[in-house]
């Protein structure tokens, strides 16, 4: 099946979509702030730029959208018909890049949370999960 936008239109509308500031990190970053944690953003220092950064806790969010990160609900599981190859490709590609990123953070002595696209639209729900990753506390020193 062709593609039913125009390559001029495709381009158009793949250079619109955001690498950062996307509807859900601002929901997650509003959501967190409310509940009074504070936190850096997409710190460049860190293994794959953590979209939220808690130094104090040494814990960082990965806000992750599902079809880009290849995630095993619906959206993620969407397999684009037009260069086929080139998406495999690329979206696999982006999955080995984000276990490389937590295994570099971990090993750096931060804890990791992935928070899905999917699972930011029941904030209600997601809140219990950031509030839980957020309030354990690590001892001064220790390690991953």
């Amino acid at each position: 099946m062709n593609d039913v936008l125009t390559p001029a239109q495709r381009r158009k509308n793949m250079s619109h979509i955001r690498a950062t500031d996307t509807k859900p990190e601002l929901a997650v970053r509003r959501r967190l702030h409310k509940l009074g944690f504070r936190f850096r953003l997409h710190v460049r220092g860190l293994p794959g730029k953590p979209d939220l950064v808690f130094p104090g806790r040494r814990k960082v969010i990965f806000v992750n959208g599902c079809f880009w990160h290849s995630h095993d609900c619906r959206y993620g599981r969407v397999v684009p018909v037009t260069n086929s190859e080139f998406w495999a490709k690329k979206r696999s590609d982006t999955v080995a890049r984000d276990a490389r990123n937590r295994r570099d953070l971990q090993s750096l002595g931060w804890d990791v949370l992935v928070v899905w696209e999917c699972r930011a639209s029941n904030m209600d729900v997601l809140e219990t999960e950031l509030v839980d990753f957020l309030s354990v506390r690590r001892s001064p020193g220790s390690a991953a």
